[in-house]
């Protein structure tokens, strides 16, 4: 839908519109999808900013000031992102079927997340038993060739 609008005429005009306002589309719905999504974005850019700010290849007065703008436009980029209307009814409908989801009691998560991890730990030492072996067999055979 969104290259629809953006192969439309006036499209890139249209999206750019949308970063620019300052209301919230449909802002009763997809509330946690869409905070938790914009938390995400602006954690990103915040960490990014970060790095390039401890990256020290900048003096002084960049040091700070790019990594600012940098995350200034983040936090704005990932507000106005969440409430695009395709990409907001996109996590509204995430969260909706998030809501159908019948999720396990805490006990049949603690049984099953013991069984996963057990039978991680028989594969690794499978595994490692398998390596040994035919690390074993390979030196033999080298050394009986030479």
């Amino acid at each position: 839908m969104l290259k629809e609008k953006a192969a439309a005429p006036g499209g890139v005009q249209l999206i750019l519109r949308e970063l620019v306002q300052v209301g919230i589309y449909k802002k009763s719905q997809g509330r946690i999808t869409r905070q938790l999504t914009c938390l995400a974005i602006w954690l990103t850019f915040a960490l990014g900013a970060w790095r390039l700010m401890e990256s020290g290849w900048m003096n002084a007065p960049l040091k700070y000031a790019i990594p600012g703008v940098i995350l200034a436009a983040g936090l704005w980029l990932g507000y106005r992102l969440v409430n695009l209307p395709t990409f907001a009814d996109f996590l509204i409908a995430v969260e909706a079927e998030m809501n159908k989801v019948s999720w396990p009691s805490r006990t049949e998560l603690v049984r099953s997340s013991t069984v996963v991890i057990i039978v991680i730990f028989g594969l690794t030492i499978v595994l490692f038993a398998y390596d040994s072996i035919w690390q074993a067999l390979l030196k033999y055979v080298l050394q009986v060739v030479k």
